[in-house]
């Protein structure tokens, strides 16, 4: 009897444990909490967020670089912040990578992958794209060149629309 009840009292906390993949229409996490490395969070109130998760070794993340950095340029006046999160465990990999891609752009390094777990990231690179009121709207897992460039833009362009 006590086996069961002992079952029933953990059920609900591995049920949320289990539920930990980020989904649309979840609140942007505090991302102080993680211990990402690499330099400050800018701030993102009432802005537009895309969070790209990227690993050095991955080939459609160095291609996916150079479409993030048209997107800040175009797009960070008005209110888009571009937070790319490296999943490297190694510090060396992920900078050699930054070295050679030079991204304009906020970069987070989160060795300890404490972020990526919670976000029950399942593909390299996977991008989030948050609105001004901090929900998720929108979740893209690979990158595939000028089709993905194309709907990073319009989502990023409607939800600038939208107001704070």
């Amino acid at each position: 009897m006590r086996k069961h009840l002992l079952q029933l009292l953990l059920l609900p906390g591995l049920v949320l444990w289990a539920r930990a993949e980020f989904r649309e229409g979840d609140a942007l996490p505090d991302l102080s909490q993680y211990q990402l490395e690499g330099g400050a969070i800018p701030s993102l109130a009432d802005k537009v967020v895309l969070v790209d998760f990227w690993a050095s070794w991955c080939a459609p993340c160095k291609a996916s670089f150079p479409a993030l950095a048209r997107l800040h340029g175009e797009l960070e006046q008005a209110g888009v912040v571009i937070l790319a999160i490296g999943v490297d465990t190694r510090r060396a990999d992920h900078d050699a990578f930054l070295r050679k891609q030079a991204p304009p752009f906020t970069v987070l390094h989160d060795r300890g992958q404490t972020l990526v777990r919670a976000a029950a990231v399942k593909a390299m690179p996977t991008t989030l794209i948050y609105g001004r009121d901090g929900r998720l709207r929108a979740v893209h897992r690979g990158f595939h060149g000028e089709e993905t460039e194309a709907a990073w833009r319009m989502q990023l362009q409607q939800l600038l629309s939208e107001s704070p």
